[in-house]
């Protein structure tokens, strides 16, 4: 399935802007891990055709100065901040999770060692909160800009606090579906959330509409996140670049998991837990979860959620005032991230 229309709308002169947020640097090596990360270069420091990922939220957030009736370009700051922001989250998640690839590519730990990807990961965080700042340079009201960079902080603080559990989670011995939803909430739903937010406080000084599109975001990121439950167990691995049923593997406890060991019956239960509780589970241990998961239906769970707070993100969507053209592409949007085999 093609992305919809929209992220071609902003790309190149996002890409852009992102390279003038990073630029050439010394010591090099610290610059080269940034830009093979984006995409941008292989790992001799060779330009290549295109950069990594979707840009889903900075596409998003410039969506959102244009829906609420701004120009979009003075959002790219703001924009350019996220998905900084966004890939240092990344950096940091392939060190914590053990990953050797992310978009069938080696990752830059397994490249250059734990210790210099922190760097990597550090810098991009960095990089992302100076990038913020710029919206002064498009005439963004000083005041304003202290709140978009509020904004930015407490998001990704959030966010952080929605990893730490999900590596917690690891520890425990059982989840329960409302902490999972706590956890994504947090982990996913929080950047996605100030990507609206943003956009929207760079256009209009209306507080009511800026939160409504803010969890309107929100709910998009935990659909987003389930979605991308769903394809950790059932993604083929050359569409998603990591093995069938990853995150089985990584005895992750995704939301097909915990909704499993829930409604499973006590010996069902036991039976999973013990699985989890071992080391890497091997393709017989894989089955049976499998096998499991199917009995219970929890592919249709996951799904159904999904589908609902998608629903919810439209009714949210609903009560704000943009033009219809606006809403069509936020509908198509949602569609894609329900449908998405990336």
């Amino acid at each position: 399935m093609e992305l919809p229309n929209l992220f071609a709308r902003y790309r190149i002169e996002l890409e852009e802007y992102l390279r003038s947020a990073l630029p050439e640097g010394s010591p090099a090596l610290l610059y080269s891990m940034m830009r093979y990360h984006l995409g941008w270069e292989d790992e001799q420091g060779r330009p290549v055709a295109e950069g990594a990922g979707k840009a889903l939220r900075p596409t998003l957030c410039l969506w959102a100065c244009q829906a609420m009736g701004g120009n979009w370009r003075t959002a790219l700051p703001a924009a350019a901040a996220l998905e900084l922001v966004h890939n240092f989250s990344l950096v940091h998640d392939d060190i914590q999770d053990r990953d050797s690839e992310r978009r069938h590519r080696p990752t830059v730990w397994s490249l250059w060692g734990q210790p210099q990807a922190i760097n990597a990961g550090d810098s991009l965080l960095i990089l992302g909160r100076l990038a913020m700042l710029r919206l002064e340079e498009r005439g963004v009201a000083q005041a304003k800009v202290i709140e978009a960079c509020r904004v930015l902080d407490e998001a990704c603080l959030t966010m952080i606090e929605g990893q730490c559990l999900d590596i917690g989670f690891e520890d425990e011995r059982e989840v329960s579906v409302e902490a999972y939803l706590d956890m994504i909430a947090r982990k996913t739903g929080a950047l996605l959330g100030a990507s609206l937010h943003l956009g929207a406080l760079v256009a209009v000084d209306d507080e009511p509409q800026v939160k409504r599109l803010a969890r309107c975001g929100h709910l998009l990121g935990l659909a987003f996140q389930i979605r991308d439950d769903i394809l950790g167990v059932w993604g083929a691995a050359d569409v998603t670049g990591k093995p069938v049923a990853a995150d089985i593997r990584r005895r992750k406890k995704s939301l097909p998991v915990v909704y499993a060991m829930a409604a499973a019956q006590a010996e069902e239960r036991e039976r999973l837990l013990r699985i989890y509780s071992q080391g890497e589970p091997g393709d017989e241990e894989v089955g049976v979860v499998l096998q499991l998961l199917d009995s219970h239906r929890a592919y249709d769970y996951c799904q159904q959620m999904a589908q609902e707070r998608v629903e919810q993100a439209l009714a949210e969507l609903a009560l704000v005032d943009i033009q219809p053209t606006a809403r069509r592409e936020f509908e198509a949007v949602a569609k894609f991230l329900l449908e998405r085999e990336f």
